[in-house]
Formats: C-alpha cells, sequence, structure tokens
C-alpha cells in the first residue's frame, strides 16, 4: 500500500511558532524578562498589542484550546490580561506590569478594555478565516537558528504590510530550523506586494527565496512525481492552515448537527482504526478514510524488493514471514513492475532485516535485492496502509460489523468515541463481546472475498491512476461505537490482480 495518508507525507514540520502561541507550555510561571528600553514608548506599546491581537486573531483564538477556553468562560468573552499578559511571548513586558499592558491594549482597534483596566476582549464577533492558504507565501534562505530570530523575522515580514503568523519551518525528527518560513499576510496585496519586490528580499545581505505556498506546493509535488491521490493528499497537508488538533468551528458545528438529530434519532455508529498503535477515525465518506494527518509515522517498518521480474507472488512473500513476525505484513504490489513493498507493524531490528534477506532471496524465481524505504516514501506508504484499511473497516461496518472475534484483538480497543491514543476524544468502551456469525480470524466467510476485493485497490501514485494488488493484513484493526473490534487480517480468497505469478 502506498498512500498512507499521513498528514505528514513530509519529513518536515510546520512547527507553528508564529507571532506567539498560547500553547500550555507558555503560560504563566516563566522568568521575566527585562523589557527593552531602546525604542519609544508607543512603539513598544503597539508592539505588546499587536501580541495579544496575535492570541485574540481569527487566525490563532479558534485553533487554541486553552484561548478558546477563557473566550468561551463568560457570555461577553472577557478574558483577565493578567493572564495573557503571563504568556511566553508578552514576558518581556511582565516587568512594566498590568496596568502598562492595558493602557497598550488600548491603542488597539481590534481590542477593548473594560473599566476596570483588568480584561480584555475582541470588538468583533469571531469568524472563521477564509483563504489563509492563498494569503501565505514561502521563503528560504534564514540560516541557522539563532536567540531572537522569531521576533526578527516577524519584525522583517511586517515591514511588508501585517504578517499573521511567521511559521519557522522545522524537520519532524531532531526540530531543527530549515531555514524556510511560512508566512501568512493578512491581505492578498501584501503577498503580491512581497512576492513582486525589486530587489527581492533579503536577509543578512543574501537574496531569498520566494513563491506563494500554493507554488511552494505544486513544486513539491512535481519534484516527487505525485499525481492524482497522492497529489491530491500531499496538498491537502499543505492547505491546512494549523494541519491538525483543536479546531472551534468544527466543535461548533458538531454541537450544532447534534441539535438538529431528533432526539429519538438513534445515532449512526462511529467507525475507529487501531493502526500501528494509534487509534483513528474513520470517515465514511467516499468509501472510508481517515485524516492524514492522524496517521503515526513508524520509520523502519517497510521493506523494499527489487528485481522479481515482473511478477510476485503474496504467498511467497508472506509465508517464510508469518511465524517470525507473528502478524502477517502488509504487501503492495503492482503486477509488472519489478519491485513491490512490504510493510510491518512496527521498526524493524537489524536481525528482522536479516532474516527476510535471509529467508526471501527469491520472487518468481528471481534473486532480488531489500532495501528499507527513504522516509519520505515510507510516509507515504503507510498513508496508503491506513487509508485501504478504512475502506476495509467501512465495507465491514456495512456488512453488519460481523467480524468474529473479541473486541481489541492485537491492535486496540473498540472505543466508544473521544480520544484514542493522544488524538480525538476519550475513549471509555472496550469494545468487549463477541461478534457474530464467524470464527476468531473473521466473521462471515461467504461474504468477505467480495468486499476485499471490493476495496482492494484503487490506489494513484507517482504518475498515472492504476490498480494495484494489496494484501489486507498489517497491523490494523476496526471497530464500531460501542460493538466489538473486529480484526482486518489476511483470508483465503480469490486472488486480485498481480496477487501472483500465472
Amino acid at each position: 500500500m502506498s498512500v498512507e495518508v499521513v498528514a505528514k507525507t513530509v519529513t518536515e514540520a510546520e512547527v507553528p511558532v508564529a507571532e506567539g502561541s498560547s500553547s500550555a507550555e507558555e503560560k504563566a510561571g516563566e522568568i521575566p524578562q527585562d523589557a527593552t528600553m531602546d525604542e519609544n514608548e508607543e512603539e513598544k506599546m503597539k508592539r505588546a498589542a499587536r501580541q495579544i491581537e496575535f492570541y485574540f486573531a481569527d487566525s490563532n483564538l479558534p485553533f487554541d484550546r486553552f484561548m478558546w477556553t477563557l473566550y468561551t468562560a463568560n457570555a461577553e468573552h472577557w478574558i483577565p490580561i493578567s493572564t495573557v499578559a503571563s504568556f511566553k511571548r508578552m514576558r518581556e513586558f511582565t516587568p512594566l506590569g498590568v496596568e502598562w499592558v492595558a493602557k497598550a491594549l488600548k491603542l488597539s482597534e481590534d481590542l477593548e478594555v473594560d473599566e476596570t483596566n483588568t480584561k480584555v476582549r475582541r470588538t468583533k464577533e469571531i469568524q472563521e478565516p477564509k483563504g489563509q492558504f492563498e494569503r501565505s507565501v514561502y521563503a528560504k534562505g534564514f540560516g541557522a537558528e539563532t536567540p531572537g530570530i522569531q521576533e526578527e523575522l516577524e519584525k522583517f515580514f511586517n515591514d511588508f504590510g501585517r504578517a499573521n503568523a511567521v511559521r519557522m519551518r522545522r524537520i519532524d525528527s531532531t526540530k531543527e530550523f530549515k531555514g524556510s518560513v511560512f508566512v501568512e499576510f493578512a491581505d492578498f496585496s501584501t503577498v503580491e506586494k512581497f512576492l513582486k519586490a525589486d530587489p527581492k528580499p533579503q536577509w543578512k545581505g543574501e537574496e531569498l527565496l520566494t513563491m506563494s505556498k500554493e507554488a511552494y506546493c505544486e513544486m513539491k509535488i512535481k519534484e516527487k512525481g505525485l499525481t492524482g491521490k497522492s497529489a491530491a493528499i500531499r496538498r491537502d497537508s499543505l492547505v491546512r492552515p494549523s494541519g491538525r488538533g483543536f479546531n472551534a468551528f468544527q466543535e461548533m458545528n458538531k454541537e450544532k448537527n447534534k441539535g438538529k438529530e431528533g432526539a429519538a434519532d438513534k445515532p449512526k455508529p462511529e467507525i475507529w482504526l487501531e493502526f500501528m498503535g494509534t487509534k483513528l477515525r474513520v470517515l465514511e465518506e467516499d468509501g472510508g478514510s481517515v485524516q492524514a494527518e492522524d496517521v503515526p509515522y513508524v520509520k523502519g517498518a517497510t521493506l523494499k524488493f527489487t528485481g522479481c521480474g515482473g511478477n510476485a507472488s503474496f504467498k511467497d512473500l508472506k509465508d517464510p514471514l508469518r511465524e517470525h513476525f507473528g502478524r502477517v505484513p502488509f504487501i503492495e504490489y503492482q503486477k509488472g513492475a519489478d519491485d513491490g513493498l512490504v510493510g510491518f507493524d512496527k521498526s524493524l531490528t537489524e536481525e528482522d532485516i536479516a532474516f527476510v534477506k535471509e529467508h526471501i532471496k527469491t520472487v518468481n524465481d528471481q534473486q532480488v535485492s531489500w532495501t528499507l524505504l527513504e522516509e519520505e516514501e515510507e510516509k507515504t506508504h503507510q498513508i496508503n496502509r491506513a487509508q485501504f484499511a478504512a475502506r476495509q473497516a467501512v465495507i465491514r461496518s456495512q456488512d453488519g460489523g460481523n467480524g468474529g472475534g473479541r473486541g481489541g484483538g492485537r491492535g486496540g480497543r473498540g472505543g466508544r468515541g473521544g480520544r484514542g491514543s493522544d488524538r480525538g476524544g476519550r475513549g471509555r468502551g472496550r469494545g468487549r463481546g463477541r461478534g457474530g456469525g464467524g470464527d476468531r480470524r473473521g466473521g462471515r466467510a461467504d461474504k468477505k472475498p467480495d468486499a476485499e476485493a471490493t476495496a482492494a485497490s484503487e490506489v494513484q501514485q507517482a504518475g498515472e491512476k492504476r490498480k494495484r494488488a494489496v494484501e489486507p493484513a498489517g497491523a490494523a484493526d476496526t471497530g464500531l461505537r460501542g460493538q466489538a473490534v473486529p480484526m482486518i487480517q489476511s483470508i483465503k480468497k480469490a486472488k486480485v490482480d498481480g496477487d501472483t505469478a500465472p
């Protein structure tokens, strides 16, 4: 499977360290620094006001759970100035006191202070931000990270016009600054001004590489040879302003939809997928899918074989590995190709890799070589696996949820909605109980082959839409809310296209 929607089909993560963040670690209790005294007092106040404006902005407030909790704590939406003044990005102003901050806030057109000079709120109703992607630019050439670089970057971009957020881009594994940023400007005219600047913007005397975020997205898609669904997944991961996490608008829509449901209406069961140690909510639209950004990335869990001569048998690949790994690996292979992928449910040790090389030296009577996938390709592959498993889960749910077996299986529990692993809501039910009409390996055998074959393979990757033969096993369990968790395992079925050599 090669399209695991790991919303991170990228090795580089966008870490929102923009103009400020009011996440939990930035709350009160930090050691204050002295406020700078080498600038005009009014300018200093404007800077403090702009920082608090960011906390209350449409681009931040509804996506920050802590700020949203404060905002909705009372009907008038007043928030204590002392609270926002204690955030990390405000600590340089802390020695000046709440009264000074209140005075600074009176310079803002977007915020207002109450009569006691102790509380602040927005002057306008909150609006769901539109066009964030189109108002965003990419810039590269900022070198290594230095102390205070975030503030320097914000000042640099605000010289072109108001910047809602400056997000320093970092490498996923190390959090090292990549020397590039995504910047969301407040209006399109500033975007045009920045991109058409002549001469081009410079940093420390060096010309920057600049383009719209959309152009950057398309450039990366073209570089990786992605088309169709794979390209759409990659594009979606970059279009989302915050990528993942809390979203007040979604929460409000959920509440609104609940209110529309009749009291007698039975809620539709939620479908959950236990995938490589993480519980994922399955969306039923378009036959079943999961959010790419929720799919976990397990490094070093996929091997690539090369040299099979255009044909490969799943059986030849699975049987030698079944006993050693306990769980049948997930196999992706396109008939006629000289290579394929074998995905496991854990990071492989050197001993595991040696075992595979020793026990599968040939495929289709051809000597093959084995290599670990590069990170980007592996992330895409794991996303594809999760998407395939999601489609299988929907098929099973439409089949009455008769997956047989005990809830939980290898991968986990059938949650009752809520938080699975560290994502989503709070999981309560354990999905116990027995599914009907099936043995331990999987439900009604008379219906499975058709369901598996139906969901088996339309995957697009690197160039054109192609049918792929994929193996339905691979570290994923599913469950309906309040029902047992059937296992997604390999089954004996009619061979799909490319399953084995003729």
